[in-house]
């Protein structure tokens, strides 16, 4: 599933604050400078460049949410927060500083708080299609796949070519069991971005739900094509695999989803599951350990292995 968006507001063509030449103000240069550097990933001189400008002009609410925008990148979220809860406080219609904030508490796992901002921000500007988006992934968050779908549908009907709205939808129709329906987001969200290994992936596991292995496997060949470090796409073509009964091929596949990702718990588990069905448990018991050593629950590897041996 898809992140949160956040949004950062564009060069200032014209400030509200102009000198009586009519130029820029010297906060909106620094305003504009800090902009460009930020989309040039020079995070920490963008800070500076805004951080001169709300010095220049303490007023300045959308320097506070560009750096607010800035400081959430660079892994600051709490610093984030505060920007944004002062931009709102200095432009309490400030629909993108909402959506911002928003996004900040669903990344940190506040996806209740998320949403009420999400509301405030669709409530000025109903048009917001990326509040809709987002919103509906915080449903997802909250187990409400139904409310998300809700949302998807109308950040689709703003927008018909965001392939991001297109992929969400598809994993909550996914979620609810409406695989056919799913597969038809993931569709077009492929289409939109076909470059997108994530959406192959998913559009694989719906295939998969569906009883579908080979064009399952179709799909996760295309994503290892596209992002050849996609660990999840080992695992996942993998696991087709070993259902399919194809269990050195699973055990390949497993091998570099480990390779790729060594905290991998549920490739381990998986791994284990293979190694005991070719009655190699001294390999199965190994990767037991680490599976559990990762946080895997060994309760139910556990009577998933003795469930295996028995259909040796």
């Amino acid at each position: 599933m898809r992140r949160f968006i956040s949004i950062v507001l564009l060069l200032l063509v014209l400030s509200p604050v102009i000198t009586a030449s009519g130029c820029l103000s010297d906060a909106d240069k620094h305003y504009n400078n800090g902009l460009e550097l930020q989309e040039q990933g020079r995070l920490q001189d963008a800070v500076e460049e805004y951080d001169e400008a709300i010095r220049i002009n303490p007023e300045h609410a959308d320097a506070y949410n560009n750096r607010g925008l800035t400081y959430h990148d660079l892994g600051q979220p709490e610093r984030a927060i505060e920007d944004y809860n002062e931009a709102i406080r200095l432009n309490p219609e400030h629909a993108l500083a909402y959506n911002n904030r928003g996004t900040t508490y669903g990344d940190l796992g506040q996806p209740a708080r998320a949403i009420e901002d999400f509301d405030e921000a669709i409530r000025l500007n109903p048009q917001h299609v990326l509040a809709y988006y987002n919103r509906g992934t915080a449903y997802l968050d909250l187990g409400q796949p139904a409310w998300a779908i809700e949302d998807f549908d109308e950040a689709i009907h703003l927008n018909p070519e965001d392939a991001l709205a297109y992929y969400n939808r598809g994993f909550a129709y996914r979620t609810l069991g409406q695989f056919e329906r799913a597969i038809v987001d993931f569709d077009e969200s492929i289409r939109l971005n076909p470059e997108d290994a994530d959406a192959y992936i998913s559009r694989g596991l719906a295939y998969g739900d569906l009883g579908q292995p080979s064009r399952a496997i179709e799909d996760f060949d295309k994503a290892i094509r596209l992002n050849p470090q996609h660990a999840l796409a080992y695992n996942n073509r993998g696991t087709t695999y070993l259902n399919l009964g194809q269990l050195e091929r699973a055990i390949e596949d497993f091998d570099e989803a480990i390779h790729l990702n060594p905290g991998y718990a549920l490739a381990y588990a998986n791994r284990t599951r293979a190694h005991t069905l070719l009655s190699m448990d001294t390999e199965a018991a190994q990767d037991f350990n680490r599976a559990v050593e990762l946080g895997f629950d060994p309760d139910v590897l556990k009577q998933e292995i003795e469930r295996l041996k028995k259909l040796r």
